[in-house]
């Protein structure tokens, strides 16, 4: 069975050249052919010998790892991710036949030098389909890495012959707990989601809508340090499972946005394939979109943080199984 490894070009910034020319690429070492390692060991003496001022055996393990999982570990048919200069989508693509591995002298613009051949798939994914653990993976700050969340990696590009179906497959935890969601009334759902941005670390997080306004039900703003604030505008839409958001109603948020404030649409159901082009359209405030399965994601991450009366209201215990 195929394993999934991302290797980031730096940001997204030589994407372009890796897609283009059938390939994924490190730069660390540049000066030296590693064709023949053949173990990890083999390249703490080669790492050291470059970097003679690096004296961290932290930071030595940490490079030498991406490296030797790069060289040693990836294998041929394995897949690899790497996100895209459109931070919204991520490419991937199927390890070439062995031997994929080569040293390249750079001249297609992209400086990293060692190389393994990589067939790309013409059509890259969207990170919004992708659940919040997944996504949260993908934003690691290491080069290259093992993705765990393999099956819905799978799923997601319709290889189904390489998803481990569980034998407990029949129970959708997801539907359970977005069900026991609807039971809430419209601004019961409004309010959950008001303390979820608190639980996100929002601050100032406050309820201020009221059901069938079609306008900004919650805001909240995100203070990173003393690095940036962000001001938040949410709508909740609490719709049933099978629905879906349409372009026109996120177009909608949008328009009660202000100046240098962000949007974000969080909903029970689904969006339909228009929201996502508005949602990021050029020249406007950008609005992010959560689906209910996103939701739920959210919330088994941070159900500790969410009011206990409104734990206690959705009859879920910790894991957000039903009580």
């Amino acid at each position: 069975m195929p394993e999934v490894y991302c290797v980031r070009a730096e940001y997204g910034k030589y994407t372009q050249q890796f897609v283009g020319g059938g390939y994924v690429a490190i730069g660390w070492m540049p000066d030296l052919n590693l064709g023949k390692v053949a173990t990890r060991d083999e390249l703490y003496p080669l790492y050291k010998e470059t970097y003679p001022k690096e004296t961290s055996n932290i930071v030595i393990g940490q490079q030498v790892g991406q490296i030797g999982r790069f060289l040693l570990e990836i294998r041929a048919g394995d897949y690899v991710i790497t996100p895209d200069f459109n931070t919204e989508l991520l490419r991937y693509g199927v390890v070439a036949p062995d031997p994929s591995y080569f040293y390249d002298d750079g001249a297609d613009g992209c400086p990293f030098r060692h190389r393994r051949r990589v067939d790309w798939a013409a059509k890259p994914i969207r990170r919004f389909d992708l659940s919040v653990p997944l996504q949260n993976t993908m934003r690691s700050s290491l080069t290259v890495f093992y993705v765990s969340q393999r099956d819905e990696f799978f799923a997601a590009i319709g290889k189904q012959e390489f998803v481990s179906i569980p034998s407990h497959s029949a129970y959708d935890s997801y539907k359970v707990v977005l069900d026991q969601v609807l039971s809430l009334n419209a601004e019961e759902f409004e309010v959950l989601i008001t303390h979820l941005l608190t639980a996100l670390g929002f601050e100032g997080s406050e309820h201020t809508g009221k059901p069938g306004d079609g306008g900004v039900d919650a805001t909240g703003e995100l203070n990173v340090g003393t690095l940036a604030k962000v001001k938040i505008f949410v709508q909740a839409k609490r719709y049933a499972l099978g629905n879906k958001i349409s372009g026109n109603t996120v177009r909608t948020l949008r328009q009660a946005i202000p100046f240098g404030g962000q949007g974000a649409f969080i909903t029970t159901a689904d969006y339909a394939a228009d929201a996502l082009d508005v949602a990021l359209e050029t020249g406007f405030p950008r609005i992010g979109l959560v689906n209910g399965r996103q939701l739920v994601d959210l919330l088994v991450e941070h159900w500790d943080d969410i009011p206990k009366e409104f734990r206690d209201r959705l009859g879920l215990r910790p894991g957000l199984v039903r009580q």
